[in-house]
């Protein structure tokens, strides 16, 4: 059981791992862009941030959610339910605005 529980605990670390880097490369991505399209002026610079920001950010969730699987105690859980909180309610935030700057876009006049 012991070593059922390592491997476990090794695989569940690793995917962290894996989902917080990928969160970090996307958003990395995303400002470099973000950037290039600032300097050319694009209209949808915003809309192409927040959304690449939102991926970022579910990736980095879906870390934070792994995370729960190898929770000691209840401090531990208590601070990793504080962090999906905040992360969701960032994503939720993100995907708001998202939604108005599309219906903006598609009836500018209104």
């Amino acid at each position: 059981m012991e070593l059922a529980e390592r491997i476990l605990d090794l695989i569940v670390q690793w995917g962290i791992l894996f989902f917080e880097v990928v969160g970090v490369i996307v958003l990395l991505i995303t400002g470099v862009k973000g950037v290039v399209e600032f300097i050319r002026r694009d209209a949808d610079t915003r809309l192409n941030l927040a959304r690449g920001m939102a991926t970022a950010l579910s990736f980095k969730l879906g870390g934070e959610i792994l995370r729960t699987v190898v929770v000691q105690d209840f401090t531990e859980i208590a601070l990793v339910g504080c962090i999906v909180l905040l992360r969701a309610a960032i994503t939720f935030l993100i995907h708001w605005e998202i939604k108005h700057m599309e219906q903006d876009m598609n009836f500018p006049n209104q």
